[in-house]
């Protein structure tokens, strides 16, 4: 069996929920469909828990309408009637949002987030699983919910693998069906309460249910043809990469590469389920392969960050950076969730690049009780992996470096923002 997992960008309206009709009758039986909220949906269903949590009634009421006729305007050019009989069970699952939005929020803002964002993926999965069931591509919905369990940490569960194994053995059988259709982003607590599973959430979920079901391999279907070398909108001469290791794919994901999350990679990796990268707008095209072993990387890749900031701190006491010094900064940075993209440490001073967000000012203040505080803002963050000087020149070219740090593989800038 396989997996398949399509982003909101390849079911952001009625033609893109067509196009995934055509690829997946193209697809080898015996397949598992992982699909997320329909296009910017999740968005949208964002901005609606903070005006339901915030008690913006109003509000409230005006984004859920929105959210409705969005999905009322894919349905209608989908089947060309918003009561057709397959669409029972999306038109429950509205009732209950209403419902939901009419109760007070809880005091847990998390929790709610959970309860209500989780319905983007409800709503998408029942109108595309309607649609290929009368377009006559017999598939059987599953409520993921049920069969991926968490614990309670809301916006970011952790899995419990062992009864997600017994219980997706289970429900996935092949007995009914070839094809299983569900959310990604989604898990469920024991009680069945709702549960998201944090940044990269629905790749994720296909990584698990691939591992679970011991499947042959697990496609991701993007907008894009593969995985490339660099962010086309900002290195127009991007290429595309054929083949990476999944140990090479973790690197460049950590370097900010926007490529597939390390949590995505390890189920797979643990299996050796090959991953593949592939783009919904042409199917035929080969994509990338993610496995354990790959050629080389035939040419450098590039990583730009931007709205960085470059933070450098020294004892007020002239005393050098020692253990106790570092412990206490890093667990500031780590209490204020202010990921470190760049560090260096010298005897008197510790340098970091890292994300600009709104916690970064509340985490400097708490830093000047104890430190000298300098910082560079509108800064970026360059990184070249598999560089070769020529490379670097070309790169750096009219740029101002502030600061940098060469490695083997990596050589990393710091720039000042073009």
């Amino acid at each position: 069996m396989q997996v398949s997992k399509f982003g909101g960008a390849s079911v952001k309206n009625a033609e893109a929920v067509k196009n995934l009709l055509e690829i997946v009758n193209h697809l080898d039986k015996s397949q598992v469909i992982v699909v997320s909220a329909m296009g910017k949906m999740t968005n949208a269903f964002e901005t609606l828990i903070q005006y339901y949590f915030s008690g913006e009634k109003e509000e409230c009421k005006a984004q859920l309408k929105f959210i409705k006729e969005f999905h009322n305007n894919i349905i209608l050019d989908l089947f060309g009637d918003l009561q057709h009989p397959m669409l029972s069970a999306f038109w429950e699952c509205v009732r209950q949002l209403e419902v939901k939005l009419e109760q007070l929020p809880s005091m847990h803002f998390d929790y709610e987030y959970d309860q209500v964002v989780s319905f983007g993926e409800i709503f998408s999965t029942h109108i595309i699983s309607a649609f290929l069931n009368t377009s006559g591509v017999n598939n059987k919905w599953v409520d993921v919910r049920h069969v991926l369990k968490t614990d309670d940490l809301y916006r970011d569960a952790n899995v419990d693998w062992l009864m997600t194994e017994e219980l997706m053995e289970r429900t996935f059988s092949f007995t009914e069906t070839s094809l299983y259709l569900t959310q990604g982003f989604l898990g469920g607590t024991f009680s069945n309460i709702s549960t998201t599973l944090g940044r990269e959430g629905s790749d994720y979920t296909a990584a698990i249910i691939g591992y679970v079901l011991n499947a042959e391999r697990v496609t991701v279907w993007k907008d894009v043809p593969g995985i490339l070398n660099a962010d086309p909108r900002i290195f127009p001469d991007a290429q595309k990469i054929d083949s990476l290791s999944y140990a090479e794919t973790i690197e460049l994901s950590y370097y900010g590469a926007q490529v597939i999350h390390p949590k995505t990679l390890k189920p797979l990796q643990n299996k050796q389920i090959p991953l593949y990268v592939k783009s919904f707008l042409d199917r035929e095209l080969p994509g990338t392969v993610i496995r354990q072993e790959s050629p080389k990387i035939p040419v450098p890749v590039f990583i730009l960050k931007k709205d960085q900031v470059l933070l450098t701190l020294s004892p007020r006491d002239f005393s050098f950076i020692t253990e106790e010094n570092l412990s206490r900064i890093l667990a500031l940075f780590s209490q204020n969730h202010v990921r470190i993209n760049l560090l260096q440490t010298s005897a008197l001073n510790f340098t970091v690049c890292v994300d600009r967000k709104d916690s970064f000012v509340k985490m400097v203040e708490q830093l000047k009780e104890f430190y000298s505080v300098r910082y560079n803002d509108q800064v970026e963050l360059l990184t070249i992996r598999h560089y070769n000087q020529e490379v670097i020149d070309e790169k750096l070219k009219d740029r101002v470096v502030i600061d940098s740090q060469v490695t083997r593989k990596n050589a990393r800038f710091v720039l000042q923002s073009s």
